[in-house]
């Protein structure tokens, strides 16, 4: 099989300094009396005050912890923010943010989104009080005319999950903020810090299921949020104290660790990803290829203007039905069939079954969320061996009679 290009020409340049942040910002060994290079996992509930309320920064884990401090310092950095918090999941990032809110406000929610977020938003959140109105986020006008004067918040994901579809960050923020007190949040979750900073193209969070590419192992679950902004800042750690959805100091440690190679996992990501693309692109058993680093994705060129790459994702549409997507997710050897994403192994799954069977019927129709469609994860390993087991599990999902139908 030929080898393909690695698509990287035309986007951004890489962050400036971005490694070096990543290896050493919160990392200081002069923080620890012992000077340990490698920050130690502080595993303590409660810290000895000097007097009452006198203490050095820190009085119970739930408010405050030396390793997360460390894992905070370093995302802050990497997202261009000048704060981070970190939260027990993606989840819960997205339920913090959510008590920002009060009862009677309203939430735009990108239509195509993770289908927890929806679930939440829907199901959960729509409890409280607060309204939600889902709508196509890539055609501005339906943004503009969606919001009202009880509209405080404004939630975008991009490449969206399943189908990848590029929101104008920039172009949205533009929009929003043209209205006074509305808060707009990208979930930056398929980007990781190293190809997209939100924060730089007008967003005012920025949120990461950290239990995707920024940990990148698939041992943690952990969520991410990074501001600029004093006020909102003051009032999201508030709400993380309060609520109580806090990492534990084991898997800051983890996701820390994970920070390091985020540069050179991201950038191998991306070129095994492009390598799947065209080859899927090219295969007569794939009805449709989506995936951003192709010129033929519709947004190709926005991709290319506000990142720096792409990420390990690709989502296409087998040939046939629901029948041959599951001969064809049951016969991979090198993918796992597994929900989640962004670790260094390769993963498949069927998001109309799985990730997004929580999205009603109706609408995942409209949005393309059908029984053919397939979401791929790749992973870190040889490209050749990935696209073997593609080759093989399409061969056997697909017959010939129905290839050139």
């Amino acid at each position: 099989m030929e080898k393909a290009e690695d698509g990287s020409q035309g986007f951004l340049p890489p962050f400036e300094h971005f490694a070096t942040q990543a290896i050493h910002v919160g990392q200081e060994p002069e923080q620890w009396t012992s000077m340990a290079v490698v920050p130690p996992i502080s595993l303590s509930t409660t810290f000895k005050q000097q007097a009452p309320g006198q203490h050095r920064g820190f009085e119970y884990s739930r408010s405050g912890n030396p390793t997360r401090n460390c894992l905070e310092k370093a995302v802050a950095a990497l997202d261009g923010a000048k704060y981070c918090l970190a939260y027990a999941s993606g989840l819960a990032a997205t339920m913090n943010i959510a008590h920002l809110l009060k009862m009677g406000d309203t939430v735009i929610c990108m239509d195509d989104v993770y289908g927890g977020t929806n679930r939440y938003f829907r199901k959960v959140a729509s409890r409280m009080g607060v309204k939600i109105t889902f709508v196509d986020c890539s055609k501005l006008e339906c943004l503009e005319a969606a919001i009202t004067p009880d509209t405080k918040l404004v939630w975008l994901e991009t490449p969206t999950n399943p189908t990848l579809k590029v929101i104008d960050i920039q172009s949205c923020a533009d929009v929003v903020h043209k209205h006074k007190d509305i808060i707009i949040v990208v979930d930056n979750t398929f980007m990781s810090a190293y190809f997209q900073r939100p924060l730089s193209l007008g967003a005012d969070i920025c949120m990461y299921s950290a239990t995707k590419y920024m940990n990148g192992h698939s041992d943690v679950v952990m969520g991410l949020v990074s501001v600029n902004c004093d006020d909102l800042y003051e009032r999201l750690k508030f709400l993380q104290n309060a609520l109580g959805a806090v990492p534990s100091p084991f898997d800051c440690y983890l996701c820390n660790r994970g920070l390091k190679t985020l540069q050179i996992r991201m950038k191998q990501h991306f070129y095994n990803a492009q390598v799947v693309a065209q080859y899927l692109e090219s295969n007569p058993r794939v009805e449709k290829v989506i995936y951003p680093g192709l010129p033929s994705h519709p947004q190709h060129e926005l991709m290319k203007r506000q990142s720096t790459g792409c990420p390990g994702m690709v989502t296409f549409y087998i040939k046939g039905n629901l029948e041959q997507a599951e001969i064809f997710l049951k016969n991979l050897k090198l993918f796992a069939l597994a929900e989640s994403l962004g670790g260094y192994e390769s993963l498949a799954e069927h998001p109309a079954i799985m990730t997004h069977a929580s999205v009603p019927e109706e609408e995942r129709e409209v949005l393309g969320i059908n029984d053919t469609l397939i979401r791929l994860s790749i992973g870190l390993e040889d490209a050749q061996d990935i696209l073997e087991d593609l080759e093989q599990a399409l061969k056997a999902a697909v017959p010939e009679h129905m290839v050139h139908t």
